[in-house]
């Protein structure tokens, strides 16, 4: 065994301690080496983190204001839709309306048809009763003008309830008294061509059932027949 006293003992343990502590310090500095690695990998690492973040968040807000924009995009479109639709509905209203009116006034035309075609029908029918009762004053005025002295006279009326062209029928021969006096009835046709006695001179109490049988008899020469006998039963009271 080698005494502790040797000499080269001395420079060994030296030598040993030295070489301990130079292994020691190089792997101190190859961990403090490996921990600035670690430190600098770990630095980028965080900084490649946070740009990745920053750049997410970036990102994001584009995002959020694209859909933001989107979203304002399709209220606005739903805004303009719906006015529209309201826009459609109002004028889907006014063509029913003008479909109704236009109903309504295909019915207005079909009725004035209608009434005309009545009215038309009227007219003819009161031509030929006019014609009928032309012929009849005819009759009438070779009866009683050529044989009993009867003129008949056309007269338009001057107040508004004989407003309208008239026949005047004037007898004379009545009175014994004076054969010249005159006798006058005054009459027209009404709208539905029947008789109308406006008046007489001088005035027959009888004279509206005379009327009423001349409406219902539609016999001209009959009523003047009668009327002059009245006009002579009168004048002989």
């Amino acid at each position: 065994m080698t005494s502790i006293t040797d000499p080269n003992m001395s420079v060994r343990f030296t030598s040993a301690m030295e070489e301990s502590h130079n292994k020691q310090l190089k792997t101190y500095g190859e961990i403090m080496d490996a921990t600035t690695e670690l430190c600098q990998s770990h630095r980028h690492f965080v900084k490649s983190a946070l740009d990745t973040c920053l750049k997410k968040c970036k990102d994001d807000e584009m995002l959020f204001e694209t859909i933001q924009t989107f979203k304002r995009d399709l209220e606005q479109k739903n805004a303009s839709l719906k006015e529209k639709r309201h826009d459609i509905s109002e004028v889907m209203s006014e063509i029913q309306q003008k479909e109704m009116q236009k109903d309504d006034i295909i019915q207005k035309i079909e009725k004035l048809k209608e009434e005309q075609a009545k009215r038309k029908e009227l007219i003819e029918s009161q031509n030929k009763a006019n014609k009928d009762r032309l012929r009849n004053l005819q009759k009438a005025r070779l009866v009683f003008q050529d044989h009993l002295g009867m003129e008949i006279r056309t007269i338009l009326g001057k107040t508004q309830l004989i407003k309208g062209e008239k026949l005047q029928f004037v007898f004379r021969n009545i009175s014994p008294s004076d054969q010249d006096s005159a006798y006058v009835v005054t009459m027209g046709i009404k709208e539905d061509g029947s008789y109308q006695i406006v008046s007489s001179d001088p005035a027959l109490k009888c004279l509206p059932v005379l009327e009423s049988r001349l409406q219902e008899t539609n016999n001209l020469p009959a009523f003047l027949a009668n009327v002059r006998k009245e006009f002579i039963s009168q004048a002989r009271c």
